[in-house]
């Protein structure tokens, strides 16, 4: 499939699906901006932001068959936001249909208070050029703790009053350790959940989480399927999982279901992102793109067809 502008604008397809219980119809693809910043390549600013807006057009134009994109305080050195921002003032307002997340961080200094949420919340407002978001998150409380990100005075309570303020249709928990969002899910008070890293093809850690939000009707986006990239196939990567140096077991088992997927004649990408899309639990997979090009290859392997033999095969290949 090509990504262009011939493509009808808010011509979704007819995978659309409920976000748990929140009412809202998203893609199975959700657009991810943490890369949305500078790049590391030594491209010129002027470059990143060409390549961005190019992307963020095509994306608010309906040019691409996905209408979620996820975002955050920080993402992109803080400049994801801005970005997005200038995309949807080109596009005279977020289009009918479309959802955007976004997520409230902690500062430089580390600061994950109560307070610390509401400023990030207005330089959201501010960046984005939006005041009122259909989904956000608490991000990443493991930078504190459980039992903090609950006391008075602390995050939670001042992310459920922005719900109750107006500032959002509806709330949700992001982070990394399962058992820590475990214990935030089981609080009742979110509506929505992101992990990642913890539902690929190596780690299913993230599936008695999946249990608990779907048993509570929560939306579930599971994010970073190709494990920080080692997924993908690319060399780059290799010797990396979730963002640390990958472990010998892991390194194994990549490279049996490496194998095998060329022997199915099936790019290691496809499966690791089909992986997370035929999981049922799992209403959108955030994938991080950074160009036309990116979103293209994504949506492409989204596509290919993929034997039951393959995945069956996988499976074993785990529990050797």
């Amino acid at each position: 499939m090509t990504v262009d502008d011939s493509t009808p604008r808010n011509s979704f397809p007819n995978d659309l699906v409920e976000f748990g219980s929140t009412g809202l119809r998203v893609s199975v693809l959700c657009l991810g901006t943490s890369s949305w910043g500078p790049a590391r390549t030594g491209e010129s600013v002027a470059g990143v932001d060409s390549r961005i807006a190019a992307l963020g057009d095509a994306f608010f134009s309906g040019a691409a068959p996905i209408n979620y994109i996820d975002t955050s305080n920080e993402y992109g050195g803080e400049l994801s936001e801005s970005l997005i921002g200038r995309a949807i003032e080109r596009a005279g307002g977020i289009p009918h249909g479309f959802v955007l997340q976004t997520k409230l961080d902690r500062d430089a200094s580390g600061d994950f208070s109560g307070d610390r949420m509401w400023r990030s919340l207005e330089e959201s407002q501010q960046k984005l050029g939006i005041d009122r978001f259909p989904v956000l998150y608490l991000h990443d409380p493991e930078s504190i703790g459980f039992e903090a990100s609950m006391a008075p005075g602390g995050p939670v309570e001042a992310l459920v009053a922005m719900k109750e303020r107006g500032f959002a249709d509806h709330i949700g928990i992001s982070g990394g350790p399962v058992d820590m969002l475990q214990q935030f899910v089981e609080t009742d008070v979110f509506e929505a959940l992101i992990t990642h890293n913890r539902f690929t093809l190596i780690d299913r850690t993230a599936s008695g989480l999946f249990d608990a939000a779907t048993s509570r009707r929560m939306g579930i986006n599971n994010a970073a399927p190709y494990g920080g990239g080692i997924l993908t196939g690319e060399a780059r990567f290799r010797g990396t999982y979730a963002y640390r140096a990958i472990r010998p077991a892991e390194q194994h088992a990549v490279d049996r279901i490496t194998g095998l997927c060329a022997e199915a004649g099936v790019s290691l990408a496809a499966v690791a992102l089909q992986f997370s899309l035929r999981e049922p639990r799992i209403h959108s997979t955030i994938v991080g793109v950074s160009s036309l090009a990116g979103l293209e290859r994504a949506i492409v392997e989204s596509q290919v067809t993929i034997a039951d033999e393959l995945w069956a095969q996988i499976d074993s290949a785990l529990t050797d």
